[in-house]
């Protein structure tokens, strides 16, 4: 359904992958990616930065809603 449908779509979802790390974040949120970072990875791989700077952001705002989502669900859990 919501899959890539570009060679350089396939790319920059690999690229989601690879810069799981490179969060932006606050205590009890993620606000995003380090997108110079995500930038740079993905100038290094050889995806076109066009394809990059289109793509990128829709795919974050996504992980960006349903991260935290999460992290509000296991926030209102009790501890046991």
């Amino acid at each position: 359904m919501n899959q890539p449908q570009t060679h350089e779509g396939w790319q920059v979802w690999d690229l989601v992958g690879r810069i799981g790390g490179q969060t932006r974040a606050i205590p009890g949120a993620v606000l995003g990616w380090d997108m110079g970072a995500a930038l740079e990875m993905g100038r290094a791989l050889g995806i076109p930065t066009i394809a990059v700077a289109e793509l990128l952001p829709v795919i974050e705002a996504v992980m960006i809603r349903k991260t935290n989502e999460q992290i509000g669900t296991e926030q209102a859990q009790p501890m046991l």
